[in-house]
């Protein structure tokens, strides 16, 4: 009886983990579905994600600042490393992201973004020395032809915006690859709560200093419908999504939460066509199919 129950206390709390870790990958996820609905009100990149930054900033600041007094003291080398890794992969990685964003369908950039793990891959085999198995060649090669094939069918109907802006989403999912590959050392050190909190902070800093040395502060007065979005787009699609998926990866693991956010591009293809329009193509499933089987394929290979 003893046994019964705690295997049903046991496949409650995964089932939870797994809800939590599907909820935070499509609320991440709806993260270009936000940005493409204030692109509408004639905001560029830039004014976009100081907008972001300025709210969710007190929340990351507060939680880094609780960390802080808890944690022990950084030294100057970790400082460095922090302000490396800040603008490097919240800073850099996310305005490329969002000029991307003017230029490509929603999807398109989604699937671009969930390639980040191959290219953390291919740095490492290149630079590393790190052996790839066949298994996971295997899943490179499913997940790029995957790209290749939506990346195809939008070049055909947007022409030369569709490469510049994928072009622009491939830098960011590159530097997001660099920040994890450079993060290893301290997350285990710090933990991933203070290192993401700290992280953010700089990152923040730099978009909202970017703003305040491009743009003039009249750029700051903008429609109701900016504000509203834009703490969407802070708090549902940035703050929420990641300590969801910590949430998650204390519950059933990391490959489990890795796993559940292959919902992502999926998710993505479908507010897309709800809430933007954007048509959903037998190529674009197909090619979603690919990238995310891909994938699959490689976490798979990191689990064993």
């Amino acid at each position: 009886m003893t046994s019964s129950l705690s295997s049903a206390l046991h496949r409650k709390d995964y089932l939870v983990g797994l809800t939590i870790a599907i909820s935070g990958a499509i609320l991440f996820s709806t993260k270009a579905i936000v940005a493409k609905l204030i692109y509408r009100y004639h905001v560029d990149a830039v004014t976009l994600i100081a907008f972001r930054m300025l709210f969710s900033l007190p929340i990351f600041a507060a939680i880094a600042f609780w960390q802080a007094r808890q944690g022990f003291p950084l030294s100057w080398a970790d400082r460095g490393r922090l302000v490396v890794l800040g603008l490097m992969g919240y800073y850099l990685s996310s305005f490329l992201d969002f000029l991307g964003l003017q230029y490509i369908t929603a999807g398109l950039e989604r699937l671009i973004l969930f390639l980040t793990p191959s290219f953390v891959l291919l740095i490492s085999a290149t630079f590393l020395k790190r052996r790839i198995s066949g298994l996971e060649w295997s899943a490179l090669l499913v997940s790029y032809m995957g790209i290749v094939l939506v990346f195809l069918h939008d070049l055909k109907f947007g022409g030369s915006d569709v490469m510049l802006g994928s072009t622009m989403v491939l830098g960011a999912a590159i530097s997001y690859a660099l920040y994890l590959l450079q993060s290893g050392q301290l997350v285990t050190r710090l933990g991933s709560m203070r290192l993401v909190s700290y992280a953010m902070c700089v990152s923040s800093a730099a978009c909202i200093g970017q703003f305040f040395v491009l743009r003039p502060t009249s750029m700051l007065i903008q429609p109701g419908a900016v504000y509203w979005l834009s703490l969407v787009n802070a708090i549902l699609c940035t703050v929420l999504p990641v300590f969801m998926t910590m949430i998650a990866v204390q519950r059933i693991g990391a490959a489990t939460a890795s796993q559940a956010g292959m919902i992502g591009p999926v998710s993505t293809l479908f507010l897309g066509a709800i809430f933007l329009g954007e048509p959903i193509t037998g190529w674009q499933l197909a090619g979603t199919v690919l990238v995310v089987g891909g994938m699959y394929l490689l976490s798979m290979k990191k689990n064993t």
